[in-house]
């Protein structure tokens, strides 16, 4: 099973093309000014079999999967399996951790390795706000890095892509945001409509 946060059925914004987008729940690294707080715990979330996962991917529609957290990696045994599965389709998968690979490569577990054999692209390192750059399209700091591990992508495709935000509002009113780009503008510019301090 899959502990997860939150799922996007197709997205633009977080990867190349259009994409399946699973944000695991639970994250040991509690990098500071994470912008992901609510995806730390391990104890909540939903759980969701790897077939389950799969069959939720409209798969004509989009290009790969992306994992985000949370940490990817804490659930890698489970994630290298479903990676496998995407990739015998035909799609490709992109991958967001707060370690970097030497970190990763130097635990020498099997899933782990697994796992990284089944990503395209691994965007590694956590974020840094000292080092905050939105200079590259879905990253925020100079530190992470994109590691193509596969000949699927490349760097100079990859910086052909912006940053963007996606904004939903449901049917119940609640608003949901997700993307890279300057959020303190989007807070800021939120508050002057709703007349508040602070958007929660």
């Amino acid at each position: 099973m899959v502990n997860v946060y939150k799922i996007l059925k197709e997205t633009t914004v977080e990867g190349p093309g259009n994409r399946f987008c699973i944000w695991v729940q639970g994250c040991k690294k509690h990098c500071p000014e994470c912008w992901a707080k609510d995806t730390w715990n391990f104890g909540c979330g939903k759980e969701y079999s790897i077939e389950e996962l799969f069959k939720m991917m409209d798969k004509s529609k989009i290009e790969g999967i992306t994992f985000l957290g949370g940490e990817p990696f804490e659930q890698a045994k489970e994630l290298s399996k479903l990676s496998q599965m995407v990739k015998e389709v035909g799609l490709s998968v992109v991958c967001f951790t707060g370690y970097t690979i030497e970190e990763l490569q130097a635990k020498k577990d099997i899933a782990t390795n697994s796992f990284l054999e089944n990503i395209d692209l691994l965007i590694d390192g956590g974020f840094e706000v000292e080092k905050y750059d939105l200079s590259r399209p879905w990253i925020g700091s100079s530190n992470q890095r994109y590691l193509f591990l596969t000949d699927r992508y490349s760097l100079e495709e990859i910086l052909k892509y912006k940053n963007k935000i996606e904004v939903r509002i449901s049917q119940d009113g609640k608003t949901e945001i997700n993307g890279m780009g300057d959020f303190s503008s989007i807070n800021k510019n939120f508050c002057l409509q709703l007349g508040k301090d602070n958007v929660k």
